[in-house]
């Protein structure tokens, strides 16, 4: 730890100019007065729909999700300007038409609808112009709310879609005509209003609303007050705070950046003031802000349409996820224990630090919701009634005490509040829909596929590492939701023809997805991350990529055996794979950061690496030398270290005599 000037003050970052650089949701207009109010009142009047369908019964699938969207578009276009110089404290009237011809593309189904049912698959002139402008204003909005990386991306699939003919070998087709792709995508519930704005328009806008009210009671501030108390005075507190605190939010947040953002604004100052680098401070905020995306129960909304995706019931997709998301953040804890271990880093004075006991009796009833829709959820609720609920018991638990009280007035600004922050989750489902029109009308999903098995020659483990570099890559700068629709379109089918069940399949393209947010060079948590350190983000990207290796080997271990998702085993024999994993995850993450009980050499740091991920393995034959090999470094390693400790011992001496 070369940088530890702790003398100098620590230069606070505007979280406000953070958020816009880092993320585009954030990136939106701060308007006062008359226009003001009546933006706040269209996000109103939005939750204020998604809650009645949600009380008294969704609408038809399509005139759902074209409302839904209708509204999400109209709030884009008037929140996020079309040009970044515009001004963010005024409103642009080129914004505010293309806010009212967005909004009504939509509506034009639901005005039609009839009309159109009759009629299905034939394609007007009056419907081209429609669902034309349609499928362009949901670029244009993906474009203002998520960023380019999606944008490129669907657009490269609309290409492909009329270049079938002009492509040579498996991937080429017959090519596909303009009016019958606007009507595939804009007409029917194959493209822009698909499964992903399906589920999108029904739970996972209730969920974010959820969040936005846990986030008005002050949910946050206790889980990091409580992992403060629970850790802040272990060695290298802090960081290991962030892991704590930044799991438990989130399992409420939908955006590792946001988390980073919520979370790091606190936590890292508090690692560089204790001796961690700031490329190491921001790295583990990354590394654990993105883990809260692979955090059940809510996987930021990709739970949901993993349920939809795979057709399993939801609680099987939390039981499969449970497991590798305790090994994921067991991964990053050790990480940042072996490191002040490593360097001598101290905790926080406990007299420092808030008393648990208070926590719990001043704040503990904050987390009731929480508890609450996960126990809903897995006693077989529907994820729409129970997010209903757990709405409702945020804001009456709030009431329990004077100080997380929450006010009518709070009540309505939840409102708002949850409909801008689902904007950039519809927006992305949307073009998600998009992409996935497009491989439906094609067939591309089976091509790529077919390729990518052709390029590994049959094989499993290379058809494995070419799927991951895909989700890898596909997943850069795209948001959780539409990152794994993305993913499980493209990179699923290729393992799922090799006989990989259909939840590991998915699963694994949804993890690689997820952690291109910690890998280099488009390492966006780790740059938001090092925007809060002031480091250097290439390398806080590296050592966010370090901190997150469980995220890269647990994969296609589960692949290889899907007991570590649950899948056809038992609770004791779970609960064995996971003690041993865990053993496991101390062994690769001490050949990563090269310390154990002491330091590494290069012969340990392999022998440890090598029985880690034997035993994260399951499998009695592995587990035994996997231990059988920790145990031998640890021997060594502590014999070595109490030899280094009597050396030290007679040097005073000598020294005195």
């Amino acid at each position: 730890m070369a940088d530890r000037s702790t003398n100098q003050p620590e230069e606070k970052v505007n979280l406000q100019e953070f958020m816009a650089k880092y993320d585009k949701e954030s990136d939106f207009r701060r308007l006062t007065g008359i226009i003001a109010r009546i933006i706040a009142a269209l996000a109103i009047s939005f939750s204020v729909f998604q809650l009645y369908t949600a009380i008294f019964g969704t609408l038809d699938a399509h005139i759902q999700r074209s409302i839904h969207l209708s509204f999400a578009l109209a709030l884009v276009y008037l929140l996020y300007p079309t040009r970044r110089s515009w001004s963010r404290n005024r409103l642009h009237w080129f914004d505010v038409s293309l806010a009212l011809t967005a909004a009504a593309t939509p509506i034009y189904i639901v005005v039609c609808y009839q009309e159109l049912v009759l009629r299905a698959g034939t394609v007007t002139t009056s419907d081209m112009i429609v669902g034309t402008l349609g499928v362009f204003f949901v670029m244009e909005a993906a474009r203002r709310v998520v960023g380019w990386p999606i944008v490129i991306v669907a657009s490269c699939f609309l290409l492909y879609a009329f270049a079938g003919p002009y492509i040579p070998g498996i991937m080429a087709h017959r090519g596909v005509r303009l009016d019958q792709l606007v009507g595939h995508l804009f007409f029917t519930t194959e493209g822009v209003f698909g499964i992903p704005l399906g589920v999108s328009s029904t739970f996972i806008f209730l969920f974010i609303l959820f969040g936005a009210y846990l986030e008005k009671t002050g949910l946050g501030k206790f889980f990091i007050d409580l992992a403060n108390a629970v850790a802040g005075w272990a060695s290298g507190g802090p960081a290991k705070v962030a892991v704590l605190s930044s799991g438990m939010m989130g399992t409420i947040s939908g955006s590792s950046v946001a988390n980073v953002a919520g979370t790091g604004s606190l936590t890292i100052p508090m690692m560089k003031s204790l001796g961690y680098k700031p490329e190491f401070a921001g790295a583990v905020e990354a590394s654990a802000s993105t883990g809260g995306q692979l955090m059940p129960p809510i996987m930021g909304a990709a739970a949901f349409l993993m349920a939809e995706f795979v057709g399993v019931p939801y609680v099987d997709v939390v039981k499969a996820a449970t497991i590798p998301a305790i090994l994921y953040f067991s991964g990053v804890w050790i990480g940042v224990h072996l490191e002040a271990k490593k360097f001598g880093l101290k905790g926080i004075p406990r007299d420092k630090l808030p008393k648990i006991g208070r926590i719990i009796m001043e704040r503990g009833h904050l987390a009731i919701p929480l508890v609450a829709v996960i126990y809903l959820l897995v006693s077989g609720y529907t994820p729409m009634r129970a997010a209903l609920w757990a709405i409702l018991l945020a804001i009456m638990a709030s009431m329990l005490r004077s100080s997380t009280r929450i006010t009518p007035r709070d009540v309505i600004n939840g409102l708002e509040k949850g409909a801008r922050a689902a904007l950039g989750v519809i927006i992305a489902c949307a073009t998600a829909g998009v992409i996935i029109g497009v491989v439906t009308k094609t067939g591309l999903g089976l091509k790529l596929a077919s390729a990518l098995i052709h390029l590994a020659q049959g094989q499993l483990l290379p058809t494995l590492f070419f799927t991951m570099i895909s989700s890898l890559l596909l997943g850069m700068g795209v948001p959780t939701t539409a990152n794994y629709v993305i993913t499980s379109t493209i990179a699923a089918p290729a393992i799922m023809q090799l006989g990989v069940p259909i939840l590991c399949a998915h699963m694994f393209a949804f993890y690689f997805g997820i952690v291109a947010d910690v890998t280099p060079p488009v390492a966006l948590a780790a740059f938001a991350g090092s925007g809060i350190a002031r480091s250097n983000a290439m390398r806080t990207g590296v050592n966010a990529f370090k901190l997150s290796i469980a995220a890269f080997l647990i994969p296609y271990i589960f692949v290889y055996s899907p007991q570590l998702l649950m899948i056809d085993t038992t609770f004791f024999e779970a609960l064995f794979v996971t003690l041993t994993a865990l053993t496991g995850m101390i062994g690769v993450g001490a050949a990563v950061s090269g310390y154990l009980l002491t330091h590494t050499n290069i012969l340990e740091r392999i022998l440890l690496f090598g029985g880690g991920l034997m035993m994260i393995s399951p499998g009695i034959t592995t587990d035994l030398l996997g231990f059988g090999l920790l145990a031998l470094v640890i021997l060594y390693q502590f014999i070595r270290s109490q030899r280094g400790q009597k050396h030290k011992d007679k040097i005073p001496k000598t020294i005195g005599q």
